[in-house]
């Protein structure tokens, strides 16, 4: 997150699948003795494209590590449960699928589930993007 922003979640299908994609997008930076990181998820399958304004300050980033924690430990975990924001819940179904849900209940009110497979590597690769979302936060 140097030059160019990543996301902090970025889970996909594989290509040739269903090709269901649910990404928290990092915005921008925050500004000088900023608290939160300016996001959006961003929700994209074959019949629904949508997204969902967020901001994530450190205490969400440290759940955010407690929830992959669960999920290496094969659990279920919900984020941003706070009632304040968009809530992401993952359940692991089966050693290769998880279900993503995405719910906007304090605004929209709409709620999207989908059943995704990403890669083995998945939660290594979130704790990666995790600590780069920590050193933008941090400044």
């Amino acid at each position: 997150m140097d030059d160019e922003l990543d996301d902090l979640i970025h889970l996909a299908d594989p290509p040739g699948t269903s090709g269901h994609v649910v990404a928290l997008r990092v915005l921008k930076q925050p500004e000088p003795g900023g608290e939160f990181l300016d996001c959006e998820f961003v929700v994209s399958t074959e019949t629904v494209t949508g997204s969902f304004p967020v901001g994530i300050t450190s205490l969400d980033l440290d759940a955010w590590e407690e929830a992959l924690d669960s999920l290496a430990g094969n659990r279920f975990v919900s984020w941003l449960n706070s009632g304040r924001t968009v809530q992401l819940k993952i359940k692991p179904l089966s050693p290769r699928t998880i279900g993503v849900s995405i719910s906007d209940d304090p605004s929209s009110q709409v709620m999207v589930s989908l059943p995704m497979s990403p890669p083995a590597d998945w939660i290594d690769d979130h704790r990666a993007r995790l600590v780069r979302a920590r050193q933008v936060i941090s400044g």
